[in-house]
């Protein structure tokens, strides 16, 4: 989509009109004159601006790197001005970036709130990108994922799950789910839940080992240690004492970095493990592993939805989000 913008210095304010051909877009500001240029090298210019980065604007639009830096400069000859400065190693806003970039934003809005006035009706295409933990990904996600996928046959799902913390704008995801504190600044989240935590050991390790009925029976005990810089803090397990919660330390056969490793040590008796409930459906359902010292268990966990898409998100990435908070949010607390 093109769009045209007249600048009258008699008129002060904006607005945002469809032209005769339904292709063009009249945006009026205060000075004389009228220009064109792509909606697509301003959604371009917005990504990079954001991203501080070609490579990384292309893997979140979908586009090679050297097609957004054309459309980025053809904008840039359109408009007359330099708006970024680049260099081997960053891209910098030059000071008229700085000043066209909110501008861009609220004109991009406005584009895609209009269009969508008259495409509410046009299917949902194109990628989307996503990363969930391994667990709910496993046991909820993924099992109803044709649902979505049936309702929205031209869309193409990206998913990674990983228990590692991904970077939501350098690995272009368009929406992440996060359990744990967020550290992320910039971007949005909505909070889903908390995600209650149980504590779990195999059968065979309670044999073994014997059921701890109190915190003074742990000293006999073992934990599988779970630690995703792999042993850089010790070992414990964590309960709820007073008005919060506190580390007692334990003794670790094995230490690992990944949920399903977590698990996987659990079943094989190697020690007791303090995990999602949501994430052990399965094996405690059948009888693989068994809850222990439900009074002593660890602080639930909040589950974030997170994305970078400020205020202009796609409607393929709302629609999947919508989706994905519906299957996540009734399995927590």
């Amino acid at each position: 989509m093109k769009v045209a913008v007249r600048f009258n210095e008699r008129v002060q304010g904006s607005y945002l009109d469809p032209l005769a051909e339904g292709t063009w877009l009249r945006h009026t500001v205060a000075k004389r004159e009228t220009m064109a240029f792509d909606l697509e090298a301003v959604r371009a210019f917005l990504r990079v601006a954001e991203l501080g980065s070609f490579t990384q604007a292309g893997l979140h639009l979908g586009l090679s790197k050297s097609r957004v830096s054309l459309l980025v400069r053809a904008l840039e000859r359109d408009l007359g001005v330099g708006l970024l400065q680049r260099s081997t190693r960053a891209v910098h806003l030059t000071a008229d970036g700085e000043q066209f970039r909110p501008r861009a934003q609220r004109l991009l809005a406005e584009a895609d709130e209009l269009g969508a006035m008259f495409l509410a009706q046009r299917a949902l295409r194109g990628q989307i990108r996503a990363d969930l933990p391994v667990g709910l990904a496993r046991e909820y996600v993924i099992p109803r994922l044709s649902e979505f996928l049936a309702a929205h046959p031209e869309l193409e799902l990206l998913l990674s799950t990983t228990d590692r913390r991904v970077d939501v704008l350098r690995d272009g995801f368009d929406c992440v789910v996060r359990v744990g504190a967020l550290r992320d600044s910039g971007l949005a989240t909505r909070r889903l839940g908390m995600m209650p935590m149980l504590n779990c050991a195999s059968p065979a390790y309670l044999r073994r080992y014997g059921v701890p009925r109190s915190l003074a029976d742990l000293d006999a005990h073992w934990v599988v240690h779970y630690s995703q810089d792999l042993g850089a803090d010790a070992p414990s397990f964590e309960y709820r004492e007073g008005a919060g919660y506190v580390q007692r330390p334990m003794r670790s056969l094995v230490t690992v970095n990944n949920a399903d490793a977590y698990t996987a040590a659990c079943l094989a008796g190697l020690g007791i493990i303090q995990a999602p409930r949501l994430a052990l459906t399965t094996q405690r359902g059948a009888g693989a592993l068994i809850e222990i010292l439900p009074e002593f268990s660890c602080a639930p966990l909040p589950v974030s939805l997170v994305h970078a898409h400020a205020r202009i998100v796609p409607k393929r990435v709302r629609a999947f989000m919508v989706w994905l908070s519906e299957v996540i949010a009734p399995q927590l607390s």
